[in-house]
């Protein structure tokens, strides 16, 4: 624990103008960003007595071991400095509001040549036009099912849209009138794209006049007495009006609004964001986030609006935001987000009227959400705590184990041999700091083991030893060294996460007695002496330490063991997936993958001109130089290694037994 008196910066040194500071560990990470009018007031406030401090306010000044600060001109660019900096140190003391799941969107791919509709989640891409969020991607099918009646978009994927291209004939929804079917040029792509584009501003919010334009044709057709014709434009009409009613009504003006609800404890908080565009509800998003900095409501509000605007630009930002309270610099608030939009955005509390309701009504789904949170994770906070003291207990450890490592070794029968490591800080996993290894057998320039097949005990030693080299280059680098061997002439490390900067205080390697024995002589061997090894075993779930002839045997209901048994079906989760998809990966290589200078491009060529490795191997040196691009000699080497793949056995499914067929440039059952 430091004393925040040792990193103080001298009087008068603090400028007295707005900027964005930094507050590092001991191993130069960033544990906290805040940006403030004045520094000097703000970064004063941080030093006094700290029995004065909130009690997070004080863990993290005691946690720090310097603090450093960037002016800035406006408290607009303080604003922007501090998202950013937050995203891309990712501190552990600012609050960061996590999404309670993956919301759906409905999207509209207008960067391809022939738009398609469907539910997408994860980051946004550039040139697709997106609504929503839902609660559930089946509310996004069942408005798209209604619509394509009267904007029947393509929806197929790109695979399937290119299969009914070379067949020349749609799929069922072309033919029941649910796809324009521009896969067969019933349409052109500009008709098509006209048609995306009416689907997109009708899910806008643009519906009366639209409805309106239905209807006039409706009653004309009917003056004609083209009947099917109005027949159908009425169905048209009550299947837009039907996908409008999942909407319903809830500001008369048609107002384009986000309201921001909250609800929080001492401990955490909930946010609830309701999308209301042409006064209607077309989405709804919720967070949770752990309170670990002294954080008022204004505060909240504040985080909240940078994350949810923080990549967002043009429409997607509304013009009217409502919220709880305002932040404390609105102004600066409004301006950032005018900036992200374009033009002014509004940034108000409700006072009444149907906003006022509408606010209350988000505010009991933030509440809802809150107490559904804590349902679910009743006792969290107290149970990881616990955990984390009993593993210390059974251990011997003179501190509870804040950062655990574990690692794994994965091979299948033999080949393929990978190791995994994640981390758990806190009890909670951190996905950023997981990594992957493969197995070489050689440690620095150091030959460890020879030979294939299975060894775990010697996997084990190589990818700790691996894993803790980097540590300690990392830490010669930055130099943290002590004494004459310390490097000159580097600057301090930026604060960005890197790959083994930070040392755990536990490792954890799944495994008995041998595994264990082998992590430890690897830390013995660089001569880390701080951190503590143990290894748990699956058969009885014992927890094995180093130099000791018995193991650790915790009770059942041990908070502890459970968190070192999730732990550790973390690391074999992990190394499974990477050494499966390396053995998919290599059935699946192509036997022009080991041409020399046959590169990406050539390769396509062979394979679009002859239809299929089976056939190109049928080909003469002649036929293949017809190819555009191909040269003799190129065609020579082609034939001598797909003759030579040729003679090798037949590649064969070891699940099923069944022989591997070559087609497509690669091998598939």
């Amino acid at each position: 624990m430091a004393d925040p008196s040792s990193y103080r910066p001298k009087p008068g040194q603090i400028p007295d103008s707005p900027g964005v500071y930094k507050f590092r560990d001991d191993h130069r990470r960033v544990i906290y960003v805040g940006k403030a009018k004045s520094l000097r007031q703000r970064l004063a406030s941080y030093f006094q007595d700290l029995a004065n401090l909130h009690p997070r306010t004080r863990t993290m000044v005691t946690t720090a071991a310097s603090v450093e600060w960037t002016v800035v001109s406006t408290e607009v660019e303080a604003l922007q400095l501090e998202y950013s900096w937050i995203k891309e140190f990712d501190p552990r003391f600012n609050v960061k509001y996590r999404d309670d799941k993956s919301y759906p969107y409905l999207a509209v791919t207008l960067n391809e040549e022939f738009p398609r509709v469907q539910v997408m989640r994860g980051a946004k891409r550039k040139g697709v036009r997106y609504f929503g969020p839902y609660g559930h991607a089946w509310a996004i099918r069942e408005t798209v099912d209604l619509m394509l009646r009267v904007f029947p978009v393509r929806t197929c994927s790109a695979g399937v849209f290119k299969n009914h291209v070379q067949r020349g004939r749609p799929c069922l929804l072309g033919y029941i009138g649910k796809c324009s079917a521009p896969c067969v040029g019933r349409v052109t792509p500009e008709e098509h794209r006209e048609l995306a584009e009416e689907f997109c501003d009708f899910m806008a919010g643009r519906t009366g006049t639209y409805i309106r334009r239905l209807e006039r044709m409706m009653t004309e057709a009917a003056e004609d007495m083209e009947y099917e014709r109005a027949a159908r434009l009425r169905d048209d009409i009550g299947a837009l009006k039907r996908a409008l009613e999942k909407n319903a009504v809830v500001l008369a003006d048609a107002t384009d609004a986000d309201l921001v609800a909250l609800a929080e404890d001492e401990l955490e908080a909930a946010v609830q964001i309701f999308h209301v565009r042409g006064g209607r509800v077309r989405g709804q998003r919720g967070w949770v986030t752990d309170k670990v900095e002294a954080v008022d409501t204004a505060g909240l509000v504040e985080h909240a609006l940078q994350q949810l605007y923080g990549e967002e630009r043009g429409d997607a930002v509304p013009k009217e935001v409502l919220v709880p309270a305002l932040p404390e610099d609105v102004a600066a608030v409004s301006a950032w987000l005018g900036e992200r939009r374009g033009s002014n955005v509004s940034l108000r509390v409700p006072q009444r009227g149907d906003k006022k309701d509408l606010m209350e009504t988000v505010q009991r789904n933030a509440q809802q959400a809150l107490a559904l949170h804590k349902t679910k994770r009743a006792g969290d906070l107290t149970t990881r705590s616990r955990a984390l003291e009993e593993i210390a207990e059974a251990l011997g450890l003179d501190s509870a184990p804040l950062r655990i490592e574990c690692f794994d070794i994965s091979h299948f029968q033999g080949d393929d041999v990978v190791a995994s490591m994640v981390v758990f800080e806190d009890g909670l996993a951190r996905k950023s700091e997981y990594r992957r290894f493969q197995i070489k057998g050689r440690v620095g320039d150091t030959q460890v083991w020879h030979g294939e097949g299975q060894d775990d005990v010697r996997s084990m030693h190589e990818v700790v030893s691996r894993r803790f080299r980097r540590y300690l280059a990392e830490k010669d680098r930055t130099g943290e060294w002590i004494g004459e061997d310390a490097p000159e002439g580097e600057d301090a490390d930026d604060g960005r996460p890197r790959k083994f900067a930070y040392p755990p205080q536990l490792v954890v390697v799944d495994g008995g007695r041998p595994q264990v024995a082998a992590a430890q002589r690897a830390l013995d061997e660089l001569g880390i002496d701080d951190v503590a090894v143990c290894g748990l075993a699956k058969r009885l779930e014992e927890v094995w330490l180093p130099h000791e002839d018995d193991p650790v045997v915790l009770p059942r209901t041990s908070e502890g063991l459970y968190l070192l048994q999730r732990v550790r079906d973390t690391a074999h989760d992990f190394a499974i997936r990477y050494q499966r998809s390396k053995r998919t990966k290599r059935i699946r290589t192509s036997p022009l993958d080991t041409i020399p200078g046959l590169g990406e491009t050539r390769k396509q060529a062979l394979i679009k001109h002859f239809g299929s490795v089976k056939r190109l191997r049928q080909a003469t040196i002649e036929q293949i130089c017809e190819v555009p691009g191909m040269g003799r000699k190129t065609a020579e080497s082609v034939v001598v290694a797909l003759s030579e793949a040729a003679v090798a056995a037949p590649a064969v499914n070891t699940a099923t037994g069944e022989i591997i067929e070559e087609n497509d440039g690669g091998t598939t059952p």
